[in-house]
């Protein structure tokens, strides 16, 4: 598998060839040429961040690129088995240079990636990506001599202060969370979500708590992504022992996803519909996600008399939406929540923090809950090309012929219906164009999605 790089990072399967994955390499030359980046800001002896999550390769590539920083005359402080919105935090917390961030997310355990910090503790922008992979692909970097290379030191309770911090929020009210007596199953898939998703519960005052997949072995248990099809055991682990929800993470702990207690999902998607409509109760202001995420977000906002906004897909962008227009929570529909107050990263530890919050105040279950919000459905489908098909082409056409609709084109082609959309992207690793729809039935989201598969 190629070497993927995008604004979320630079991933790869493990082994291969140079280019051709993330091999020890390519971290070397990435790692390199992050730290030039850095100097850009005329940082001489930059101090940098490191943190990963649970995958068997983890400490092999961690290794390496501490090595490589500490060769670039940067000083690193490790702070080993973590989470990416913890390594964010962490990075503000301690004014660190920058950080990086070693996990593929939820991709399968022969993957792992680097993620780049700046030292806001946010990834870095897409032209600062460009650059760096400019100075890498040049090998336009020297290496410190014996008396410049950087310092090395090792910390290792960053989840549990990242914990703490999130306990503090003014809207997270451990009392109330406490009183409910819940039953909370966690799914951690095996990586660090094991250790951070357990401790804030106990802190939350949560007692019982079903630990299923909290070894952090690196074994995946199931595929990582949080999605129904993949958490079929942990839908029937909440019925089975009686729980009030489950808790699902995926291995670095961004996305979050639960589970009601009659076992069915409550939906990636209202993750961040449920934790904004408890934000905008107790403040008001405006809200993003991006252009693929749930129109419910958009709806809630409005009832609060604020203002939504859609930016392009990618953290990078709706952080960079969420500064412009002052929102005062945002998010991507995978479960990511993005809450200023603590910092700008998607954060799980947040969303469980808030969620029980507003569970516990509502005094109701998880799926009279959902029941609060308007109910949309979505369905996502691919359409594969030829290799020289002109997918740009395709796109414009698609965006003139639905001209007197509205049209956003900031990222592929979203077209807006009174009753739904569609949003078309294509593919920047093979030649598909993914549609995304959305209606208030699956039929009418499956009908937006078929008509234009029919114009294509």
């Amino acid at each position: 598998m190629p070497l993927i790089k995008s604004i979320s990072g630079f991933r790869g399967t493990i082994g291969g060839k140079p280019d051709s994955g993330l091999t020890p390499i390519d971290i070397v030359k990435l790692t390199a040429s992050f730290i030039c980046l850095i100097r850009r800001s005329g940082v001489s002896r930059p101090r940098i961040v490191v943190g990963r999550d649970g995958r068997l390769s983890g400490t092999m590539v961690n290794q390496l690129v501490c090595g490589s920083l500490q060769s670039m005359g940067a000083n690193v402080i490790d702070i080993g088995l973590s989470t990416t919105p913890t390594v964010e935090v962490a990075v503000t917390e301690m004014k660190a240079d920058g950080g990086v961030i070693i996990t593929a997310s939820h991709n399968p355990r022969e993957w792992n990636a680097l993620k780049l910090l700046n030292n806001k503790g946010e990834f870095i922008s897409k032209q600062d990506g460009e650059w760096l992979l400019e100075k890498a692909a040049a090998d336009d970097y020297e290496f410190s001599n014996i008396d410049e290379i950087g310092t090395y030191t090792y910390e290792n309770d960053w989840i549990e202060r990242h914990v703490d911090m999130v306990c503090k929020l003014p809207l997270v009210n451990v009392d109330v969370i406490k009183k409910a007596n819940l039953k909370v199953v966690v799914d951690a898939v095996n990586s660090t979500g094991g250790i951070a998703i357990p401790m804030l519960l106990r802190k939350l005052g949560v007692n019982e708590i079903v630990e299923l997949n909290c070894e952090v072995s690196g074994e995946f248990a199931h595929n990582p992504e949080p999605l129904a099809a993949h958490l079929v055991d942990t839908c029937a682990k909440v019925k089975e022992v009686g729980a009030d929800l489950a808790i699902v993470v995926d291995p670095d702990v961004d996305r979050l996803a639960f589970i009601n207690e009659k076992g069915k999902m409550f939906g990636e998607e209202y993750t961040l519909v449920a934790v904004a409509s408890y934000i905008l109760q107790h403040k008001k202001g405006n809200t993003v996600s991006n252009l693929s995420s749930t129109r419910a977000l958009r709806d809630v906002t409005q009832q609060f008399g604020a203002e939504y906004y859609a930016a392009a897909v990618g953290e990078v962008n709706v952080v960079e939406k969420m500064k412009e227009v002052n929102a005062v929570i945002g998010g991507e529909g995978n479960g990511g929540i993005i809450y200023p107050e603590l910092h700008y990263g998607r954060d799980a530890l947040v969303g469980v923090g808030l969620f029980l919050t507003y569970l516990c105040e509502s005094q109701c279950t998880c799926s009279d809950l959902k029941d609060k919000f308007p109910i949309y459905h979505m369905s996502k489908n691919k359409i594969q090309l030829d290799a020289t098909t002109n997918v740009d082409e395709i796109l414009s056409k698609i965006a003139d012929k639905f001209k007197d609709e509205k049209v956003t084109t900031i990222d592929g082609v979203k077209i807006d219906f009174e009753e739904g959309w569609v949003h078309l992207r294509k593919s920047n690793t093979e030649p598909i164009i993914r549609i995304y729809s959305e209606g208030k039935t699956e039929t009418e989201a499956e009908r937006f999605a078929q008509m234009i598969k029919d114009s294509l």
